[in-house]
């Protein structure tokens, strides 16, 4: 089964999809955590994306299309994947498509974890981590005892630099603008399966079984 997980920031893709992964033996295939870890690297690649990602906004296709394409002809996916963070765009939604019909394969369906702005903007500016033990928290279901410190070490916590509010209103205009049409093309397509994402964790996993099975 070939899955694309869509939702604005914060919309907990990358939670279900590691759930739904580790459920199923599926590959879950985030290009967020790709483009970090090349940012982190230092490698072209990173250096080209550091600067659209500091700012909240989107990397350019060609960048993001060569990692899945890099992918998809590794064979790495062939077992089934869950593409997380990406497609963004409508080209990028094409661009897919092209790429797994020249593999012989095709998406199944793709899951829309659905958010409100407000929820997102607390989400968003509620994660935080510890730059010495790489301890995460968030809003709602992990907070420090102390506000502001590890529970581990008593490090001051940092955010993300793209979970600084101001960037967290920018990349939800930025997704509005350029990402929800693909909710609509899905849709055309009978693709499209829209799940409550505001629900409990544990809901959203149920709802997302009951649907892919």
């Amino acid at each position: 089964m070939n899955l694309v997980f869509l939702g604005p920031p914060g919309s907990g893709k990358g939670t279900q999809a590691d759930r739904l992964a580790q459920r199923t033996g599926m590959s879950h295939l985030s290009t967020g955590d790709m483009l970090r870890a090349a940012v982190k690297a230092g490698t072209e690649l990173g250096k080209t994306a550091e600067g659209f990602m500091t700012r909240g906004e989107l990397v350019p296709d060609d960048l993001l299309i060569a990692i899945i394409k890099e992918k998809i002809d590794s064979g790495e996916l062939n077992t089934g994947f869950i593409l997380d963070g990406f497609p963004r765009t409508i080209p990028q939604a094409k661009s897919l498509r092209r790429m797994l019909e020249e593999n012989d394969a095709n998406l199944d369906c793709a899951i829309l974890f659905e958010v409100s702005d407000e929820e997102v903007v607390k989400r968003l500016s509620g994660r935080w981590y510890c730059p010495v033990c790489n301890e995460g928290y968030n809003y709602p279901m992990k907070l420090p005892r102390e506000e502001g410190r590890c529970d581990k070490d008593g490090a001051d916590l940092k955010r993300r630099s793209d979970d600084q509010p101001e960037v967290v209103q920018n990349r939800l205009e930025v997704y509005k603008k350029q990402t929800q049409p693909i909710e609509d093309y899905y849709r055309e397509e009978s693709k499209l399966v829209v799940i409550d994402g505001e629900q409990p964790p544990d809901q959203v996993f149920t709802s997302l079984l009951e649907h892919v099975s």
